[in-house]
């Protein structure tokens, strides 16, 4: 095989693997756009069932906004130590990256924590999904947001164990775009949560 043909071929391997990527992060946007569709209908529940308190305890009764602030700061720390990750992944140093994700890991673990407790708290307090309409749609819709950033920890500590062994590849940087993307999904996410359950609620 001649030189000019081996060029061909790996010019022709490097452009499918770029190819490659790209439909992969297009399938993440329609993916993406079918949990948006999960979250609007969450919030729409949610938006119905608001004054549903069936004599139970209302949102200004039980939700402690600065405690809520301390969960939305590390989420949003989170976002951000993230872009540096993916800063750090196009100046190629694997190391940092590796870095920024386990501190972004720290941050999103620390959120899924806090969740925990303040659901753990209000469960113990007689507060449960069970109680009222109200708390069914909170639970449900904080709850599958927590799944959701479960999910990413999760993927993250996988991320960072292919990115020790096999490095920067394409196909990993593929999921660290991936990932990005899901990740900042989740804080816009939150942003809304933060908005329209916690601090309408609170009033």
């Amino acid at each position: 095989m001649s030189t000019e043909t081996l060029k061909h071929h790996d010019a022709h391997a490097e452009h499918g693997h770029h190819d490659a990527g790209a439909n992969k992060v297009f399938g993440f946007w329609i993916y993406l756009m079918s949990d948006c569709i999960i979250f609007a209908t969450l919030f729409a529940t949610y938006a119905v069932m608001v004054n549903s308190t069936a004599g139970g305890p209302a949102g200004k009764d039980i939700f402690e906004l600065p405690f809520v602030l301390v969960e939305t700061a590390l989420l949003l720390l989170s976002s951000i130590t993230y872009g540096f990750a993916v800063i750090s992944m196009g100046k190629g140093s694997k190391s940092t990256v590796i870095g920024w994700l386990a501190l972004t890991f720290l941050f999103g673990l620390g959120f899924i924590g806090m969740e925990i407790y303040e659901f753990h708290h209000l469960i113990a307090e007689g507060f449960g999904p069970q109680r009222s309409g109200f708390l069914s749609a909170f639970f449900t819709l904080v709850g599958t947001h927590g799944l959701h950033v479960t999910s990413g920890l999760i993927w993250m500590l996988v991320l960072m164990y292919q990115i020790s062994r096999r490095g920067l590849t394409e196909t990993n940087r593929t999921r660290i775009m991936c990932l990005s993307m899901f990740w900042h999904f989740l804080d816009v996410v939150w942003i809304c949560v933060f908005t329209i359950v916690y601090l309408m609620g609170a009033m």
